[in-house]
């Protein structure tokens, strides 16, 4: 094995530098050339076919089958003008990954001729294949039926690959009985509930207003790993992460990776990605290197969230298959390294109108500032009323390690707004009390709400350990793991503000009733939201041990680990915000929520099983094999007469190596024993929070001495390459 680590090392050291050409001058020569765009549509498409599919994408209907058979034909003579010769419906099933099944556009003719055929039937609609798909319990193995359905929302790409090209077309999946079984179609759902929830509040303000778009920014953050190394790791090819290394004499601690000049190989491999991006349409936008040695981001500009969402999946993907070029491994799992800053997937969310407006962005008047203050509290309730939820939506075994580590928010819920939008907030506290406002007190709320635009363009303060924060004209989902996908978090951010926008509705609709003026009804009920929400909002440190504890006295809910921080997708609560939003049913979440738990419980005992075989079949036989070394060097110098005393230091490293071998096989020997039990358990929920309570905790345990054995080890011997390499880009 530790030859096996240095010819990695060497590997990677030799590498030839890899090169690239954008396929045009400039962006704009090729950006979305591979997309079935809109632009394509109406060059492939009858006029009257491009419009109905334009005006279903923009309401949101379905699309007459009729249609479907002539865009099906439109599209297959784009697809095969470009080379494709498969097509597949590209869908998000329940294992947090993208799946597709190809089929060729190759049929035999009625006389045996070849042909290239393409249906409106293949279009819409699919039968993939339920039975292997995590569902909860949903449908058995031999109930295999499931269904794939086009999305139109999301445009269809062609996806390059060596020696072929195929045509992937978005689309959600469901089971035979209707229920959902990927992560697309509840954000549809939302996202829908969303539209309609926000145009209602609209009325009130603007009646040009018809439909509300939610839009997302997702900044993702990645390691760089040289893929030989990267092979020499079975941790890291098994996992995502390394279980043991001890931490290199230089990591992070300079701070000056992060902006730095970019290295050339990574260079090349940025712009290689890029490229092959936006040929297919993703619009991205910034590069840089992170906070951590061999980190970096990539970010896009805004789009619709249910394309945002596809486009951030099918860049990870592209990502992963441009790097295997370059001869590196990307790393998107959220704690690579110990001891290092991990990585997030920060989403940038705001809202849209049809008419151009961001609602989170404040206008030049007291009456489109209300506006602004109407959405821009409403969600501040949101997520004070369901924070519980909210953190559930970005549980995993992998950001388990990454939240409330110093360099990513806590599991801690809280809003950050800056100082200047809290002092508005507490002015209308103070001021909204009766039923009726003076005309003074009318005066000085207009006038405070009037100086919200110059507020927001000196309000340049930012708070990044807050989970949740307003950034300006967005608010920015920052506790985000980078592998996740975001329809989780995004369905539910979307279906909380729907929810808490319809309960607005009512509220004001009810004081409107009672003959109280629409601004003074609105600004009542957004008063009655800063009290019962204040408690959410926070300037400081989220790092500090004084905001736990501060945390705790509001009654904010710490809940560090998955197991129990899922709980909140099942609570009654919960249950009836997603009945009533026409989201899940009942039988749908309680599924979601049980391959959760499995996903967990699966992820951590792959996770022990490869600490107990690196330990037992890499780590304590080179341990052994050095301090037999030690020992053959200690009877030589006393078999020729050398004073017991000169050779002391060998004495105590072979103590000190035995003490870590056994202190290793003791507590891998009890973590088995711990999984065994763990095995046993019935209940997928307590099983999951076996492995977390009982299973996990011997990871740091062993992990404590394997890190203390490689720096005693001789480093020739050591079979891993060790963090100084890894971080390392040569």
């Amino acid at each position: 094995m530790a030859h096996f680590r240095f010819k990695a090392i060497e590997n990677s050291i030799n590498r030839t530098p890899v090169t690239s050409e954008a396929p045009g001058k400039k962006v704009s020569d090729y950006f979305a050339t591979n997309v079935f765009s809109r632009d394509t549509m109406q060059k492939y498409l009858p006029k009257e076919v491009y419009r109905s599919v334009v005006e279903a994408i923009e309401t949101g209907q379905s699309i007459d089958r009729k249609v479907s058979s002539q865009v099906a034909l439109g599209m297959k003579e784009w697809a095969n003008v470009n080379g494709a010769s498969h097509y597949t419906h590209w869908f998000q099933p329940l294992t947090g990954m993208t799946a597709e099944k190809h089929d060729s556009f190759f049929e035999l003719s009625e006389s045996g001729q070849a042909i290239e055929h393409f249906s409106g039937n293949a279009l819409a609609q699919q039968e993939p294949d339920a039975s292997s798909f995590p569902s909860g319990g949903i449908r058995n193995t031999f109930e295999a039926r499931g269904y794939t359905a086009w999305d139109a929302g999301s445009p269809a790409f062609i996806m390059e690959g060596p020696g072929g090209k195929t045509l992937c077309i978005p689309t959600v999946f469901v089971s035979y009985t209707g229920e959902t079984l990927d992560y697309k179609a509840p954000l549809l759902k939302a996202l829908h509930t969303l539209d309609k929830a926000a145009v209602d509040v609209c009325q009130y303000f603007d009646k040009d207003v018809t439909r509300v778009n939610a839009t997302l920014g997702v900044e993702q953050e990645y390691f760089l790993v040289d893929i030989s190394l990267f092979d020499a790791r079975p941790d890291m090819v098994i996992t995502g992460r390394t279980v043991f290394g001890h931490s290199p004499a230089k990591g992070q601690q300079l701070e000056d990776h992060y902006f730095g000049s970019i290295p050339d190989r990574v260079y090349a491999f940025m712009n290689d990605f890029e490229s092959e991006a936006w040929k297919l349409g993703i619009p991205l936008k910034t590069r840089h290197n992170e906070v951590a040695p061999s980190q970096f981001e990539c970010a896009p500009v805004f789009e619709e969230i249910n394309l945002a969402v596809d486009h951030n999946l099918l860049l990870m993907d592209l990502m992963d298959k441009v790097a295997r070029r370059h001869n590196f491994k990307v790393l998107f799992h959220e704690k690579p390294y110990a001891g290092i800053n991990g990585s997030g997937k920060h989403n940038n969310w705001s809202l849209v109108t049809n008419t151009g407006k961001n609602l989170l962005s404040p206008g030049k008047t007291p009456k489109t500032n209300l506006q602004f203050l109407t959405f821009f509290i409403s969600i501040i309730k949101a997520v004070h009323d369901n924070a519980d939820l909210l953190r559930a939506s970005i549980a995993s075994a992998a950001n388990d390690h990454r939240l409330g580590a110093n360099e990513a928010p806590p599991a801690i819920m809280s809003i950050f707004i800056g100082s200047q939008l809290t002092y508005v907030l507490d002015e209308i506290e103070t001021m909204v009390k009766k039923n009726k406002m003076t005309p003074e007190e009318k005066t000085q709320i207009k006038l405070n709400i009037g100086k919200i635009p110059e507020i927001l363009l000196d309000n340049t303060d930012r708070n990044r350990t807050s989970p949740f924060a307003f950034t300006g004209n967005k608010f920015e989902f920052r506790a985000v793991g980078s592998s996740a996908n975001c329809s989780s978090p995004m369905m539910v951010l979307n279906a909380i503000v729907a929810n808490q926008l319809r309960l607005l509705k009512e509220e004001v609709d009810a004081l409107l009733e009672k003959d109280i003026k629409k601004d003074e009804a609105i600004m009542k009920v957004l008063r009655s939201y800063i009290v019962s929400s204040k408690n959410i909002l926070f300037e400081g440190n989220n790092y500090s041990d004084e905001w736990k504890k501060e945390a705790a006295k509001r009654g904010l809910s710490n809940i560090e680990t998955t197991p129990l921080a899922l709980d909140a997708y099942v609570s009654k609560k919960s249950e009836k915000l997603f009945h009533d939003n026409h989201i899940f049913s009942e039988r749908e979440i309680e599924a979601r929520h049980e391959i959760m738990l499995e996903t967990y419980t699966k992820k951590i005992q792959i996770e022990a099983r490869v600490i107990g075989d690196l330990a037992a079949n890499h780590i304590i036989p080179v341990a052994l094999n050095y301090q037999m070394k030690l020992s053959e060097n200690v009877e030589r110098l006393k078999g020729i007469g050398i004073k017991a005393s000169s050779y002391s230091t060998q004495i105590e490293m072979i103590e000190e190596i035995s003490s870590h071998v056994s202190a290793i096989k003791k507590n891998a020997d009890a973590m088995i024993e711990a999984r065994k039990k763990a095995n046993r358990i019935e209940s997928a929920r307590d099983k999951a929070i076996a492995y977390c309570d009982k299973v996990k905790p011997y990871f740091d345990e062993i992990r404590t001495h394997v890190d203390k054995l490689e720096m005693l080890v001789d480093d020739e011997m050591w079979p891993l390459p060790k963090y100084r390499e890894l971080v390392t880009i040569r």
